[in-house]
């Protein structure tokens, strides 16, 4: 993911920041969006992606790119969960469980939303809040859990 800033309003008690994010994917798949942060929130201005993305992709592509947005802003990620819990938007997840029960709980993510007919990768993304390389990782390792099928046939 690249993050690159755009412009920035400085205001009497504090600043609004606008970003140019591309995510780019190995698949040749594309997002750029124009983003903006302020108050510790992150609100997404506009976006383009290659292919389209879907309603579920696009309700949660904010929480996909919030991390680096603090980072480009100096504002860490645990400074915007303090703001939410005194009252700002934002909510911190919860601690994804490792090990057998993280596994398995990623693959009913995975299966769940392959039943929706949306993204699974994307979904699990979503449930675990990390990003699309640690989230192949993990359903790498459901796979060799067994929890999902092998995704290829070895000859």
């Amino acid at each position: 993911m690249s993050v690159w800033p755009a412009w920035e309003v400085q205001e009497h008690d504090g600043a609004t920041s606008w970003f140019h994010v591309r995510l780019a994917f190995t698949d040749g798949a594309r997002v750029d969006a124009l983003a903006v942060v302020s108050e510790g929130q992150v609100s997404v201005e506009d976006v383009r992606a290659q292919p389209a993305l879907s309603l579920d992709d696009l309700t949660v592509l904010a929480d996909w790119i919030e991390g680096p947005l603090f980072e480009a802003c100096g504002l860490e990620t645990g400074e915007a969960g303090e703001e939410a819990e005194s009252g700002g938007a934002r909510r911190a997840r919860p601690a994804w469980p490792r090990g057998i029960e993280g596994r398995w709980l990623i693959a009913q993510e995975y299966r769940a939303a392959q039943e929706e007919g949306v993204d699974p990768v994307l979904a699990v993304m979503c449930a675990t809040g990390h990003s699309r390389r640690r989230s192949l990782r993990l359903i790498s390792q459901a796979r060799d859990a067994g929890y999902l099928t092998p995704r290829h046939a070895r000859r």
